[in-house]
């Protein structure tokens, strides 16, 4: 089991993690799109490779106890990169909507990419344990501008307490 103040530790990098990966990799696909032969436009289906870096996280505890508790929130916002530049940002509230033991919990998650083109929308939930997260995907639920079509879905994988490596595969 892991102590409840690691385990709310825990719930803020892993939500941050998360949130910050999903939100890089749906911001950047029209910029990786414009700037790599492998990825064009005109593609039916994008897939890349993003990296989600937090610049801000804030957490909601509903209950004012010491650990997670169902309806606690992360807040998280952040930068997209791809290779050394910043395409756009992020914003994301993942809420606990259910807690196990004192080590596992599920975070149920919606945000938005923001792009020169546009938004991308995303949302999904995904299970922490004392061991991390299990395997974190989002559904891409839509956008506006370039992205009013979007649709797909993002694999995240934490990288360091800050940055989310991304996989995209947009459809538009």
């Amino acid at each position: 089991m892991v102590p409840q103040e690691n385990s709310a530790r825990h719930f803020k990098h892993v939500g941050l993690s998360a949130a910050t990966g999903l939100a890089a990799l749906l911001v950047c696909s029209h910029p990786a799109s414009a700037s790599s032969s492998t990825t064009p436009v005109s593609e039916p289906e994008a897939v890349f490779e993003l990296v989600a870096r937090q610049t801000q996280i804030s957490s909601i505890d509903v209950d004012g106890s010491s650990g997670p508790s169902q309806g606690d929130e992360i807040v998280v916002s952040g930068d997209l990169i791809f290779g050394s530049a910043t395409v756009g940002n992020f914003g994301e509230v993942c809420t606990m909507t259910r807690t196990a033991p004192l080590d596992e919990f599920d975070l149920q998650c919606a945000g938005s990419l923001t792009l020169a083109q546009g938004q991308i929308t995303f949302q999904g939930q995904f299970t922490v344990t004392g061991a991390g997260p299990g395997d974190i995907n989002f559904a891409i639920t839509g956008g506006t501008g370039s992205y009013k079509t979007a649709r797909g879905f993002i694999h995240a994988a934490n990288v360091s307490d800050t940055d989310t490596q991304l996989t995209v595969h947009l459809i538009r």
